[in-house]
C-alpha cells in the first residue's frame, strides 16, 4: 500500500489530505480565522457550577463559557491516552468523580485543557487531566501512569517499551507511548522525553504567571501537527506547495523524525497539487448525501445532530445467483466504503448504519469483520457493536472537532437546514390565507402578491380558477409580481 501526505497552504487555509493507493481517505482543513482549539490549555475562571449535570461552564476567553464535568477533573491513575485512545497497563476501575461543588467553585481560577472544539451550538468540552504530545509519546504532568498504545498489539513489545518508559519517568510525571514509538530505542525515546520535557517547564511557567482568559501552551499549525500524529514508515511522500511552509516541515522533520526527512519535498508545480490527485473532486462528492458504490449500489448519508445514519440501498445491482446473495455483496462493498467516508467526512458520535437484510448469520458475520477490518485504519477511536435482528449496526466513533461538511458548509438558507422546501402548490395557499386574512384587517382597493416566479407561474396557471374565486369573494383585485431574488418560501402581500 503507498500512501501519501498532500499538504495545500494559501495566506488564509491550510488543507492535508491523505491519499492511500491513489484514493483520498481523510482531509484536515484550518482556517486562520476558525483554528482548532484542542490540545489547548487555558487559564481559565469558574463562571457557573451546576450540581446536576455535575459539571461546571468554565470562560476560557472563548465566544462561549467552555464545558467541564466533575469526571474530567479526577486524578485517579489514568488508563486511556486523550490524544489517540491509547491505553495503558491493566487498573481497577476508577471510583465515581467526587460532587462538583467539592470540586471547584464559582469564580475560581483554573487550568483546563480543550479535548473538544466547539461543535454546533455546544462549547468546547474541558478536562484538568493536562497533556503534551509529541512525536513518540505523551506527557501526563499530573500521573504517574505509564501506558502503551493499544494499536501495539504485540505483547512483547508493549513490554519492553513499558520497561524503557519506567527508566524514563520521572518528577512524578506519566508517559504513554504512542503508535509511533513501536520499534524504537531508548536513546531515541530519551530525547523525546527530554523535549516533551522542556515543553512542560515552559507551560508550566507560563501557567504560573496566567491571567483567567489567557492561553498559556498551543498546539502547532495543521500541517505540523499531521506530521507528528500521522507520519510512519509507510508513509512515502509528503508534498507541500507552500515553499516557506516547506521549510517549516522540513525543519520539524529533521528535529523529530531525521530518518523520514527524505521524504519531505516541495511541490512546485504551476498545477494545483490537490487537483493533481483529484483531491478536489473527492472532497466535493464527501459533501453529498449519496456515494455511489462500483457494484451500482449506493449509501445515503444523513448527519443530525444527534446521530450520523448511514442507509445500504442496492440500487441497480441485480446480483446473479438469489437475493441473499445480492444483499451480501452489496453488503460487503458498502462496509469499505462507509468506513472510508467515516473517515473522509469526520462524522463521529453515534453511527447508525442500516445494511440490507440478510438471513445467513455467517454473512453477517462477515460484513461486520469487513468493516471493523475496513476500521482498523483510522486514526480516531471507533467501537462496533453487534448486528441487530433488523440488520442495523451501531458504533461510535470518537469527535474532536467538526465534520468536513460542517466545517466548509453552512445551513441553506432557503430550507433554514431542514433540507426540503414547501411546494409552490403549498404556498400558494398560504398566499391566500394571508390575503384573506389581511382584507380583515386593513382596508385597500387592490392588493399586489411578490412571490418567487414559480410560484407565481402556478398561481397564474393552475390556480387562476382559485384566484378569481378569491378575487370576488373579498371584492379586490389581486395582482401577481415574480421577483427573481425571492426563495420559493418566500412572499409579501402589498395593501395598495
Amino acid at each position: 500500500m503507498t500512501e501519501e501526505i498532500l499538504i495545500n497552504v494559501t495566506p488564509r487555509e491550510a488543507r492535508v489530505g491523505v491519499v492511500e493507493n491513489g484514493m483520498l481517505q481523510e482531509v484536515h482543513v484550518e482556517r486562520t480565522g476558525h483554528r482548532g482549539y484542542v490540545g489547548n490549555i487555558y487559564c481559565g475562571r469558574v463562571r457557573r457550577v451546576m450540581p446536576g449535570m455535575q459539571a461546571a461552564f468554565v470562560d476560557i476567553g472563548l465566544e462561549r463559557s467552555a464545558f467541564l464535568h466533575a469526571a474530567d477533573m479526577a486524578h485517579p491513575t489514568l488508563n486511556t491516552d486523550p490524544i489517540e485512545g491509547t491505553a495503558s497497563v491493566p487498573v481497577p476501575a476508577p471510583v465515581s468523580a467526587p460532587p462538583i461543588t467539592e470540586l471547584v467553585h464559582e469564580g475560581q481560577r483554573i487550568i483546563v485543557q480543550v479535548i473538544k472544539d466547539p461543535i454546533g451550538s455546544k462549547g468546547a468540552r474541558l478536562s484538568t487531566n493536562l497533556s503534551i504530545p509529541s512525536r513518540y509519546l505523551v506527557l501526563l504532568p499530573d500521573s504517574a501512569t505509564l501506558g502503551v498504545s493499544v494499536r501495539i498489539d504485540d505483547e512483547a513489545e508493549r513490554e519492553r517499551l513499558r520497561a524503557i518508559l519506567a527508566g524514563l519517568a520521572g518528577n512524578g510525571f506519566g508517559l504513554i507511548a504512542r503508535t509511533n514509538a513501536e520499534g524504537l530505542d531508548s536513546a531515541a525515546l530519551a530525547e523525546d522525553v527530554a523535549y516533551v520535557t522542556r515543553v512542560w517547564q515552559t507551560v508550566a511557567e507560563a501557567i504560573a504567571r496566567a491571567q483567567p482568559g489567557e492561553r498559556v501552551y498551543e498546539e502547532p499549525p495543521l500541517p505540523l501537527r499531521v506530521l507528528r500524529d500521522v507520519m510512519h514508515d509507510d508513509i512515502e511522500k509528503v508534498r507541500v506547495d507552500s515553499h516557506e511552509t516547506y521549510e517549516r516541515t522540513l525543519a520539524f522533520a529533521r528535529q523529530f523524525m531525521p530518518n523520514l526527512t527524505g521524504r519531505v519535498e516541495h511541490y512546485p508545480g504551476e498545477r494545483p497539487i490537490f487537483d493533481l490527485y483529484g483531491v478536489e473532486d473527492e472532497i466535493q462528492k464527501a459533501l453529498r448525501k449519496e456515494v455511489p458504490l462500483k457494484s451500482g449500489g449506493y449509501l445515503v448519508i444523513d448527519q443530525t445532530e444527534a446521530m450520523t445514519t448511514i442507509d445500504v440501498n442496492t440500487g441497480a445491482y441485480l446480483g446473479s445467483r438469489n437475493l441473499e446473495e445480492t444483499a451480501f455483496r452489496t453488503n460487503l462493498e458498502a462496509a469499505q466504503a462507509a468506513a472510508r467516508q467515516l473517515r473522509l467526512r469526520n462524522l463521529g458520535g453515534i453511527i447508525i448504519i442500516d445494511f440490507i437484510d440478510m438471513h445467513d448469520d455467517e454473512h453477517k458475520r462477515q460484513v461486520l469483520r469487513t468493516l471493523e477490518k475496513a476500521l482498523a485504519r483510522d486514526h480516531a477511536k471507533t467501537t462496533v457493536y453487534e448486528m441487530s435482528a433488523l440488520g442495523l449496526v451501531e458504533m461510535t466513533r470518537k469527535r474532536t472537532t467538526e465534520s468536513l461538511a460542517r466545517q466548509l458548509c453552512e445551513p441553506c438558507p432557503a430550507c433554514a437546514g431542514r433540507g426540503i422546501l414547501k411546494t409552490a402548490e403549498t404556498v400558494g395557499y398560504e398566499i391566500f390565507r394571508e390575503i384573506t386574512r389581511a382584507v380583515r384587517q386593513f382596508n385597500a382597493e387592490k392588493l399586489l402578491v411578490l412571490a418567487a416566479p414559480k410560484v407565481v407561474a402556478r398561481m397564474l396557471e393552475e390556480e387562476s380558477a382559485a384566484v378569481a374565486e378569491l378575487e370576488t369573494f373579498i371584492g379586490k383585485s389581486i395582482r401577481f409580481q415574480p421577483e427573481e431574488q425571492y426563495g420559493q418560501e418566500q412572499f409579501d402581500v402589498v395593501l395598495l
